[in-house]
């Protein structure tokens, strides 16, 4: 089955992994393990059809490693529910963890888990799996009918899941959510004092001292991980800039950091700072939600797992809303561009035991009704079409409302993902400019030189975005 790396809708990346975790090629994912005999994989050592796609052999077993961040991992037992309906006889040995690449990365190059969701602040480097052999390309699950019929698993995917998935015309990664991001604010307080949600910077320069004098700070962010504030910064740069000036950053392309529109962007981040418009202290994500749930700040930006991570703490009254990422200029060549994508990615090993039982519980993860399940226990879209339908929540309704008011693009950014260093730079500049000790036009220049470097170096192996 061929794949279409760069479908129209492009989605964007999911939370990238902090600062730090890059794994250098002289180290490698494999070469630490060289000369290890990984265990026979008995990928097909069952009975293919229709309704078992893969052969999964009757009395084996597999490992599935679930990622237990903001989701949690409620809906994954759902899944493995819809699994050994149709395999009773499969063994299926799960478990949760926020440490990933601690706990998988040492196993990759002798007997690796079946299935694991490399997520979180703690993942494996998803350039150097794919450079390195060391995970299973997926297309093959892609053309498998679906759970349920009617149709192959790739028709019931979002637009934008299969693209964010492969690399180098391959699929490798299934990512299972499909995240929203924007700017949440609680709908009660805003009714109960006559502010709209603005929908520029402008309006948001505008509101900024209103909120101020009710003793609330107009926003608040995650400044201990450096992705979190990159989100917004790069939606701004695609608002303002276009796509086209996104995907040639991406592509390494000659000053693509100084392309019109991109400094501007940068320049409203900084007035936020100057202003004072911040929320004073260094806080993580679950703090800085906490204090936007405590009322101290208006604004936090954030995707649409948020509310599923903070449940237990959200106080009665409080409306969660989100609206999208502001507008900069009256000039933006994609106002209505809305930041969402597929995340939370599984993948395969190469070196696992039984691959054809983790592609299949992947068809199961796929499916209708574990789908169904996701949304309704994380309350975020799963990236199978209709999951969140029949769900009931008025966060998740704003959600969908943005979708459907969406541009003709998606929001979307594949450096993080092409370049494990520059992602790291590109983190540590974003905390740098909303700490205030950066300019925007300082931000833009490091970007490029930083850039500039990953592109002379003939050692990275360089990947292509398609406009």
């Amino acid at each position: 089955m061929s794949v279409n790396p760069d479908l129209n809708r492009r989605t964007l990346l999911r939370r990238a992994a902090a600062a730090g975790l890059l794994v250098t090629p002289a180290a490698g994912l494999l070469s630490a393990c060289a000369g290890s005999t990984p265990s026979p994989s008995n990928d097909n050592a069952g009975e293919k059809s229709n309704d078992n796609p893969f052969g999964v052999q009757e009395n084996s077993a597999v490992k599935v490693v679930i990622f237990n961040g903001g989701l949690g991992d409620a809906w994954a037992k759902e899944d493995q529910a819809v699994f050994s309906a149709k395999h009773p006889n499969v063994t299926v040995n799960m478990s949760s963890t926020q440490k990933i690449k601690t706990e998988e990365q040492p196993k990759m190059a002798t007997t690796p888990s079946d299935l694991i969701m490399n997520s979180g602040a703690d993942l494996m480097d998803l350039s150097t799996l794919v450079n390195e052999g060391a995970i299973e390309p997926l297309d093959d699950l892609l053309a498998a009918p679906a759970w349920e019929g009617g149709g192959t698993v790739a028709d019931t995917l979002l637009p934008g899941t299969v693209s964010d998935g492969t690399f180098q015309g391959k699929f490798f990664v299934v990512y299972v959510a499909f995240t929203v991001w924007g700017n949440w604010y609680n709908g009660a307080l805003f009714s109960k004092e006559g502010w709209e949600p603005p929908k520029s910077f402008e309006e948001f320069f505008a509101l900024a001292p209103k909120i101020k004098a009710k003793g609330i700070a107009p926003y608040v962010y995650d400044a201990v991980h450096g992705y979190y504030p990159r989100w917004a910064l790069m939606a701004s740069i695609w608002k303002s800039a276009g796509k086209q000036a996104v995907v040639d950053i991406d592509n390494l392309k000659e000053n693509a950091w100084r392309a019109e529109g991109v400094l501007p962007a940068l320049e409203q981040w900084e007035k936020v700072v100057k202003d004072k418009l911040v929320l004073p202290g260094r806080l993580d994500h679950t703090q800085s939600q906490q204090a936007w749930l405590d009322g101290k700040a208006a604004f936090i930006q954030v995707g649409t797992w948020l509310k599923n991570e903070m449940a237990s703490t959200i106080p009665p009254g409080f409306e969660m809303k989100l609206s999208d990422y502001w507008t900069v200029s009256a000039a933006d060549k994609a106002p209505k561009d809305v930041f969402a994508g597929a995340g939370e990615g599984f993948v395969v090993p190469s070196k696992a035991p039984n691959k054809a039982a983790a592609k299949e519980f992947l068809r199961a993860v796929l499916s209708k009704a574990g789908s169904a399940k996701f949304a309704e226990l994380t309350k975020s879209l799963a990236s199978t079409k209709g999951s969140g339908d029949n769900v009931d929540d008025p966060a998740l309704a704003t959600a969908n409302e943005l979708m459907k008011n969406a541009g003709q693009d998606l929001v979307s950014v594949k450096l993080w993902d092409f370049y494990a260093d520059l992602d790291k730079e590109s983190q540590n500049l974003s905390q740098e400019l909303m700490a205030g000790r950066l300019t925007a036009a300082q931000f833009v220049d490091k970007m490029q030189a930083a850039a500039d470097k990953v592109a002379k170096d003939s050692s990275i192996t360089k990947q292509t975005r398609n406009a």
